[in-house]
């Protein structure tokens, strides 16, 4: 079970955004991940719940930032309701997408682990539905991913397998690189690995 913590900033100034402390580990039917974010004043800044299916489907994601909250799971599409900071008005948004995405790097794992990709296979299209701070607003994005290397590293702890992928917002054309390992994100744009007490877990 890889427990640790990633540094968030923002892509484009570097400047800090928060610190998510996270856990996540593979089970019988799929995969789940869990944090907390603190601000970079030490104050809670909400957290992340997200399980996926054996086949990487979103089951169950339950965000919480600045009093605001969102519960979905892939339901014909991607279906959630978002409450606001007071409770008392909740609304409902359902999408005809693959997945959800956002600001913790538990979306880029979960996106690649729905792909499933190879390296020589072309780029591939998918629609996600993005919750952007500070408000969990949610925005409709296509994305194309394509698997560039996949190379095994020797270390202490046994081999280990870092996997590559260019990702291009088709919106902007905008391209970025993201370097994951089993359901540990190695470095993205605006994400860093501060710590990890255990090595990644290997998905089957």
């Amino acid at each position: 079970m890889p427990r640790g913590r990633y540094s968030l900033h923002d892509p484009h100034d570097h400047s800090p955004l928060a610190e998510e402390h996270f856990h996540c580990a593979p089970g019988p039917s799929g995969w789940r991940y869990v944090s907390q974010l603190t601000a970079p004043s030490g104050d809670p800044a909400g957290s992340v719940d997200l399980a996926l299916d054996d086949l990487g489907r979103p089951i169950r994601l339950e965000l919480h930032a600045s009093g605001w909250q969102v519960r979905g799971a892939a339901i014909d599409g991607v279906t959630w309701v978002r409450t606001d900071p007071t409770g008392a008005h909740a609304t409902e948004g359902n999408v005809r997408a693959h997945a959800f995405t956002g600001t913790s790097p538990a979306f880029l794992i979960a996106t690649a682990r729905l792909l499933r990709l190879t390296p020589d296979a072309s780029a591939t299209r998918v629609r996600l539905v993005a919750f952007t701070d500070p408000v969990l607003a949610p925005r409709t994005l296509d994305q194309s991913w394509a698997l560039i290397t996949r190379e095994t590293h020797a270390t202490d702890n046994g081999p280990l397998t870092v996997e590559e992928y260019q990702v291009t917002a088709l919106d902007t054309g905008e391209q970025h690189a993201v370097h994951l390992s089993g359901d540990v994100i190695l470095s993205a744009p605006g994400i860093e690995l501060e710590d990890l007490e255990s090595p990644p877990s290997a998905f089957a």
